[in-house]
């Protein structure tokens, strides 16, 4: 076993625990940024001046108007920045723009004394605008050829040659749907000027040295001149990874200028309108199998909606390619990528983090052609997992192939899969009006940053005279418990009991240079930086008590904050250790360091090993579906998820029951409407609110849950042999949509291919249940009571169909 793995004799991780902000959070006294508001003297408010138009260049901007309201202090524009106007990574994305790029997009703000005076002001400010041509839907983009970054492309193989000896052949296009984060706190800002005119930021950001650099570039600083805190998120979700920063740069400028706090909070309308979302994608295909159902060959061309800039999208996309294989071995492949450009929000990082829309569309594939080479789905997968020796197509070495059957199995044995099938066969059989089905989908997610240099994570912890320790890290915490499992890793390598333990809020004049909270990779690179500087300290304190105990320090052992010499009586108590070891002058804090190891990627080759291992997963769930309107609900879900040796198994299953229901909200209800008519409102999105835009709730979870963290599965090379958890469950959610597909499959004749599109909401579980009945595979543009469902005009509006699986060739050859 690995030093870093290797777990000491009574270890506090693993042990199941409740959040460490748990009692603040069920009380409401737990602060979020901008709770801090009405703690801090002369705020002021900003307040967005958002034009409602896709697509224009300003050729004029008043702000005159707003300065006559009462309340108003200053108009912030671009005129106004000492720095770059710019607060993107890609320098595409002006803070203070001249050109509107999307519907809603903030050209200008106003600080008020009131909120309320800001949001007159922004009301006062003229803005006069040449509109210009707006792309708004995928498809348009894809038609216009409307494409920004880069193009990868996969090769692994002869595709050719493959299709070549592929006995059954078949092709189709599938669009999905985008997605909102919905936090439930939205993008927020403190910012304040000090008397050494430092600028000290509170931010509600996963990445708050990202923050930090980009106040700095647009006020013309050097970073050690801005500090930035995050205290805690109220989620986050990936969608505060990049997008903070201008609202912070926003907020910080304002600041300066006026010599005051400025507080910056967007409302839920705002939030909605102004930042981006998980990227939809299209995704056009061509397979082929054997005779006996392996796939033989993969052609396919993944292209993202990035919106109006870039963002995270190249890696969004990235990623997208690495897991279109999933759980399953593709000799031959060539998957091309590219990165749509429309006048919508910019599209950014989301739980998944690009894993979902590629691995769901190799799920959709297999669960759309499996009865048409006559096999059940569940043996359709299994027949085409990874084996020994196999690697994936851009050539990482798929190195715990035996998992992924592992945890197939076990999710069939612990949710008596077989019995059931045959209970529902029994019921389906007598209920033509009603039906049920049970899928199993599994999860093969790459954990690591694709980015290499992103891999790294720093701590600092510190050891008061009295025994106490206080530790910083890199990581944000939103909700997700990596702060209650970092105050495990530093009591378990003490050799202390967690009480003993304090975590002070993430600061970037702590711990610099600090890669995002993201990739799930929060407890694997800042569990490994606070248990170096731990064990930097347990060094120099073993040796201070070797010397009292008259052992060698090799034989000292701190077990429960008592330290103890092999074979010997004597003990020396953690607080008297501390404190002898502070008056013989030995130092008492430690900088913690850690960087992944083994990883390698070539972004233009596409190969390499850019994760550092796979973490594994499968669920099985059962549906039921009305036939007379696709009205359904989850009976039953079982799960089993390879998380390595918990760190905290009540944080991980509760993780993993989160990020299931997240999913499945993506896949089943969330259902994101933008205008893509030629009106005055072209490009508004249409669902900005919790009214109209439906996300999943206590009556979505399923009637009976059961979550099995997977055993024995030590990982080697990561701390205390744990694996990540934030973002793989997501993806067990495909089990909902293949089980929705086979119900609306068992309304019809057996061998049809049934096209479901996603989110498969219950019009769209209703028009592949119809499509079933009439013995062919959905189609999309229905017709009911004069609107096209699944198509582009619904209660009187048109949408994009961005959203909507696309009518395909589904031939088989």
């Amino acid at each position: 076993m690995s030093h870093l793995s290797e777990r000491p004799e009574k270890p506090v991780v693993g042990v199941s625990m409740p959040h460490e902000s748990a009692t603040l959070h069920v009380t409401g006294t737990a602060l979020y940024t901008d709770d801090l508001v009405y703690r801090t003297k002369d705020v002021l408010h900003a307040h967005p001046v958002q034009v409602m138009k896709a697509h224009g260049r300003i050729t004029a901007l008043r702000t005159e108007p707003a300065l006559a309201v009462p309340g108003v202090v200053r108009v912030l524009t671009g005129a106004d920045v000492p720095g770059v106007n710019d607060a993107g990574m890609k320098h595409d994305e002006p803070l203070f723009p001249d050109e509107v790029m999307f519907y809603g997009h903030a050209v200008a703000w106003v600080l008020g004394e009131t909120l309320e005076a800001a949001r007159l002001g922004a009301q006062a400010v003229e803005v006069e605008l040449e509109e210009l041509p707006s792309v708004i839907t995928l498809q348009d983009a894809i038609a216009a050829e409307s494409f920004h970054g880069a193009r990868p492309l996969m090769v692994t193989g002869d595709v050719e040659s493959g299709f070549a000896d592929s006995a059954h052949v078949f092709t189709g296009e599938f669009q999905f749907s985008d997605q909102e984060h919905f936090y439930l706190e939205t993008h927020a800002a403190l910012a304040l000027i000090d008397e050494n005119e430092q600028v000290f930021i509170q931010s509600s950001s996963q990445h708050p040295s990202e923050t930090q650099e980009i106040v700095a570039h647009v006020l013309g600083l050097h970073s050690h001149e801005v500090t930035v805190q995050c205290l805690r998120m109220g989620g986050g979700f990936g969608g505060k990874e990049m997008q903070p920063h201008g609202f912070a740069a926003v907020a910080a400028l304002g600041a300066k200028l006026t010599g005051r706090p400025v507080r910056l909070r967007l409302n839920r309308t705002q939030d909605l309108t102004m930042s981006g979302k998980r990227h939809g994608f299209n995704a056009t295909w061509k397979i082929g199998f054997d005779a006996d159902g392996r796939i033989r060959a993969l052609d396919a061309t993944l292209t993202a909606d990035g919106g109006w800039s870039l963002d995270l999208s190249e890696p969004v996309l990235a990623r997208a390619l690495c897991h279109i294989d999933n759980t399953y071995w593709i000799p031959n492949a060539h998957i091309a990528g590219r990165i749509a450009k429309t006048n919508k929000v910019s599209n950014t990082a989301f739980r998944g983090f690009g894993g979902p829309q590629g691995m769901l569309v190799i799920e959709d594939i297999l669960g759309r052609v499996a009865p048409q080479l006559g096999l059940d789905p569940m043996e359709l997968r299994e027949r085409n997992f990874y084996q020994a020796g196999q690697s994936t197509p851009y050539g990482q070495p798929v190195t715990q192939h035996e998992r992924i059957a592992t945890v197939w199995e076990k999710v069939k044995e612990n949710g008596g899969v077989a019995d059931r099938k045959r209970e529902i066969a029994a019921f389906n059989a007598a209920h033509p009006d009603t039906k049920r089905a049970l899928a199993i989908t599994g999860i093969k997610f790459g954990i690591s940053f694709n980015l290499t240099a992103f891999n790294q994570g720093g701590a600092l912890v510190l050891i008061y005279k009295d025994g106490s320790v206080l530790i910083n890290h890199g990581g944000t915490e939103m909700g997700q418990g990596l702060h209650t499992k970092m105050l495990q890793v530093a009591a378990t390598t003490l050799g202390i009991p967690l009480h003993k333990v304090r975590l002070a809020p993430t600061r970037t004049d702590k711990v610099p240079n600090t890669s995002a909270t993201a990739a799930s990779s929060g407890a694997d690179l800042n569990g490994g930086a606070v248990k170096n500087a731990c064990e930097q300290l347990r060094e120099r304190l073993v040796q201070v008590a070797a010397t009292q105990l008259g052992s060698n320090a090799s034989d000292v052992r701190i077990v429960e904050g008592v330290a103890r010499g092999l074979g010997s009586d004597k003990e020396l108590d953690w607080d008297d250790l501390v404190r002898t070891a502070y008056f013989q002058r030995v130092q008492l804090s430690a900088a913690g360091y850690y960087r992944t190891e083994g990883l390698h990627w070539d972004a233009k080759a596409f190969r390499g090993s850019p994760f550092k291992y796979f973490s594994h997963g499968a669920a099985a769930a059962e549906v039921e579906v009305d036939g007379f309107t696709g009205a359904y609900r989850i009976r039953r879900v079982d799960i089993v998820q390879d998380v390595g040796d918990s760190l905290s198994p009540m944080i991980d299953i509760g993780q993993v029951e989160g990020g299931f229901v997240q999913g499945a909200g993506w896949l089943t209800l969330e259902d994101m409407r933008w205008d893509g008519t030629d009106g005055p409102n072209r490009g508004r999105l249409l669902t900005q609110a919790a009214s109209t835009y439906k996300l999943p709730s206590f009556s979505e979870m399923p009637e009976e849950f059961h979550v099995t963290l997977m055993e024995n599965a030590t990982e080697e090379g990561a701390v205390y042999g744990s694996k990540a958890v934030g973002e793989p469950p997501l993806m067990l959610a495909f089990s909902v949509r293949e089980a929705l597909r086979q119900a609306a499959a068992e309304f019809g004749p057996s061998g049809v291919g049934v096209e479901l599109a996603s989110p498969a909401t219950p019009e769209a579980v209703f028009w592949a249940i119809e499509a079933a009945r009439e013995g062919k595979a959905s189609q999309n543009g229905h017709v009911a009571n004069g609107h096209v469902v699944n198509g582009h005009a619904v209660n009187g509006y048109a949408g994009d169909g961005e959203n909507r699986s696309q009518a395909s060739a589904l031939s088989g050859a």
